[in-house]
């Protein structure tokens, strides 16, 4: 497969407004791509297109909450006319706690942007990415690869765009799309503020610059896999898991977020 062409890419990013969307919007931006950046904070899409334009890029942004299951439909048509050749689809958040102590339309609002938006984003412009030389990244997450009590639809969710991208790859041979799932850890970003400290489990948590950086090596990889895990720990952990039963990981792993979550409770 033929090297990705940054500077003949318009790259659609979704959660583009801080962390990994902000991250990967630079990075491209770098690389000279143009960008359609997609969030529902229009102050802060406004800065970060202002950065980027000072920088020379080219930035078109569109504030919109895609957390609706018709996403997919009305981003692609506020896009009428706008080539988009590669996409990052980024949008998503957690919650962090039991799941019968969860708000049903927390959660309903969970599965609907981190499943159903993606879904439908990805239908909305498939038929487009395939038809150029560009690429699709999915994020999933470390929390794909196994059970996740106290976060346990984030999780869920997560296993399915891993799955569900990896499906797509397999399905993208032949053409000139990549299709890469990017499954970060814990990472420096806005998501705990939203899902709670403890939702790390006190592991380390990575740069987010580092986890954009190792998706894009895995990307421009001249056989670029289905999927890739960020960061050395990450990868030992995911791969330990898959040596034990469900029950001890589940196990491990709700003690892991209880302990976090008291830890935490013991302070206030």
């Amino acid at each position: 497969m033929s090297a990705v062409d940054y500077r003949a890419q318009t790259v659609l990013i979704t959660g583009a407004s801080a962390g990994l969307g902000a991250e990967f919007a630079r990075k491209l931006a770098a690389r000279g791509a143009g960008l359609v950046l997609v969030a529902r904070r229009a102050d802060r899409l406004a800065e970060l297109q202002a950065e980027l334009t000072a920088a020379g890029g080219t930035v078109t942004t569109i504030a919109m909450d895609l957390a609706v299951p018709d996403a997919g439909e009305r981003l692609h048509a506020a896009l009428a006319g706008t080539p988009v050749t590669s996409m990052i689809n980024n949008a998503g958040f957690g919650t962090n706690r039991p799941f019968h102590e969860e708000d049903p339309g927390r959660v309903t609002d969970e599965i609907t942007l981190n499943v159903t938006s993606l879904v439908g984003i990805t239908r909305a412009f498939i038929d487009e990415l395939r038809a150029g030389h560009g690429f699709l990244i999915n994020l999933a997450s470390v929390a794909a690869y196994q059970p996740n009590p106290r976060m346990a639809v984030y999780g869920a969710t997560k296993a399915f765009v891993l799955s569900f991208s990896e499906a797509l790859w397999y399905e993208s041979r032949g053409t000139g799309l990549r299709v890469l799932a990017v499954s970060p850890g814990a990472t420096e970003t806005e998501f705990f503020e939203v899902a709670g400290q403890g939702a790390d489990g006190g592991t380390r948590r990575m740069r987010a610059d580092q986890v954009v950086d190792a998706a894009l090596r895995a990307l421009d990889r001249r056989n670029p896999p289905p999927s890739v895990v960020t960061g050395a720990l990450n990868k030992v952990m995911t791969g330990a898991g898959r040596l034990v039963s469900r029950r001890m990981l589940a196990s491990v792993v709700g003690t892991m977020l209880d302990r976090s979550a008291e830890r935490l409770s013991s302070r206030v």
